[in-house]
């Protein structure tokens, strides 16, 4: 379990709320908005109405106590630019804040954060890889060159073995587990047979990705 700051309940801080609460974690979290504030009552351990932009206020948050730091204001950049810079300046052990174009994020790397999230850019960034083809049912992008995709399992694939495809010696691309039903197997073997009925969850660069896959 780890402890939470969150600043901004929002719509896109309440539902980060709603996972963090449904995983076990502790959220304090603050917003002006008195409304917001009551909103999130159920799903937070203690709430405050206060100006994050206030380094006295801040100051009584003992924000350093916490494991994560995170703004999700995002209708006033200046308030979480500042927010984040006096986070970082009062001891915050790890910042993120969420931006909204990238000339905020490169900012908000500058000013304390130790991460930044663009969750508009993300989105779109995903759904152009999913819908574009026709063989991807889920993308997660690890870096520059490596995601992980989820894509059925090709034809001349069924009825062999992870051993007989031998996929990673001829394309670096790892069979990371086999999914079925929406569960997913990790024990994967060069003997786990594979048919048109299950995806694959496979790892590797995405330009042999595109290659193999057609994406």
């Amino acid at each position: 379990m780890k402890s939470f700051l969150l600043i901004g309940v929002n719509r896109f801080g309440s539902m980060l709320a709603k996972d963090l609460h449904d995983q076990g974690h502790e959220i304090m979290a603050i917003d002006r908005n008195e409304e917001r504030i009551n909103n999130i009552l159920p799903l937070v351990t203690d709430a405050l109405i206060g100006d994050s932009t206030n380094e006295a206020f801040l100051r009584t948050l003992g924000v350093d106590n916490y494991d994560v730091c995170i703004v999700t204001i995002r209708e006033d950049f200046q308030s979480s630019l500042e927010t984040t810079s006096l986070l970082k300046e009062l001891g915050a052990k790890f910042v993120v804040s969420r931006a909204n174009r990238n000339v905020q994020e490169k900012f908000l790397l500058r000013n304390g954060a130790d991460e930044v999230i663009n969750p508009d850019r993300q989105i779109a960034e995903w759904a152009a890889i999913r819908y574009a083809s026709s063989h991807i049912l889920d993308y997660i992008r690890l870096d520059d060159d490596c995601a992980i995709f989820e894509v059925p399992v090709p034809k001349e694939w069924a009825g062999k073995s992870i051993g007989q495809i031998d996929i990673r010696k001829k394309y670096g691309i790892t069979i990371m587990a086999v999914r079925e039903n929406r569960h997913t197997n990790l024990s994967v073997t060069p003997d786990t047979v594979l048919d048109s009925s299950k995806t694959l969850l496979v790892l590797g660069e995405q330009k042999s990705m595109q290659k193999y896959f057609h994406i």
